[in-house]
């Protein structure tokens, strides 16, 4: 069952509110990246690439999969438009069709949040990363105005967030260190509530906020590594 459409994504972003939050949500997951030139990256659910078409921009090697046919055909198109060379397949984020070690970065935005078996998802994530690859993410954080809302929402009958689940920080961070990942640092953002008013108003100091906390953060992003062995060595992957 889809639960987002593209359309959705559109309507998000083209709103006041919208624009500013996706705006700093995607400063703060590209500060936790860092330089992508020449990196393998796997956007895992990448709805309508939005991010792997800024990966592809910023010299990454992409590819995406999500498991709405609807999201790959929106994905294609704008990378597309934008002249990005992006590889992109229908594939479930708890069965990805890659080998071990495949890729330097995995990026996974709000995918958790709709999966049922989040363990199992981070476990491929997991694998499909190279040793001292990064796992980069973003989620709904369970803990603010804004996940209140969607929760009531979500008892109000809506099919999205009634499926959906929201994380604290520390749940994230058990997340990836049960899938064997150790986490290097979690940032939160989106400190101001479900208002364009107050999101402009306050947007300037977001990002400076969530360097401090995660508390009270409408998104949290966490960066983890996956361990390397003994003597192993990256050269001429």
């Amino acid at each position: 069952m889809d639960l987002v459409q593209p359309d959705a994504y559109r309507t998000w972003r083209e709103s006041s509110l919208g624009a500013i939050t996706e705006e700093i949500e995607q400063a703060l997951i590209w500060r936790m990246a860092g330089p992508l030139a020449g990196l393998r990256l796997l956007d895992v659910g990448c709805g309508d690439g939005a991010y792997a078409v800024a990966a592809a921009q910023r010299g990454a090697l992409v590819r995406g999969v999500d498991a709405s046919p609807e999201m790959i055909a929106a994905a294609r198109r704008r990378a597309a438009e934008q002249d990005a060379r992006i590889d992109l397949q229908l594939a479930n984020a708890t069965q990805l069709p890659f080998a071990d070690g495949s890729f330097d970065v995995v990026l996974a935005v709000t995918v958790l949040c709709f999966v049922a078996d989040a363990c199992s998802a981070l476990r491929e994530m997991a694998r499909v990363l190279a040793p001292g690859g990064r796992l980069v993410m973003g989620e709904l954080g369970g803990w603010s105005a804004w996940a209140v809302l969607r929760r009531l929402r979500g008892w109000a009958g809506s099919r999205l967030w009634r499926a959906a689940r929201f994380r604290s920080a520390g749940q994230l961070r058990r997340l990836a260190e049960q899938a064997g990942l150790h986490v290097e640092r979690m940032h939160g953002a989106v400190f101001y509530p479900p208002q364009a008013m107050l999101a402009r108003l306050l947007a300037p100091v977001d990002l400076w906020l969530g360097r401090a906390t995660t508390c009270g953060a409408a998104f949290i992003a966490l960066a983890a590594e996956k361990p390397s062995p003994p003597g192993y060595s990256r050269t001429g992957r």
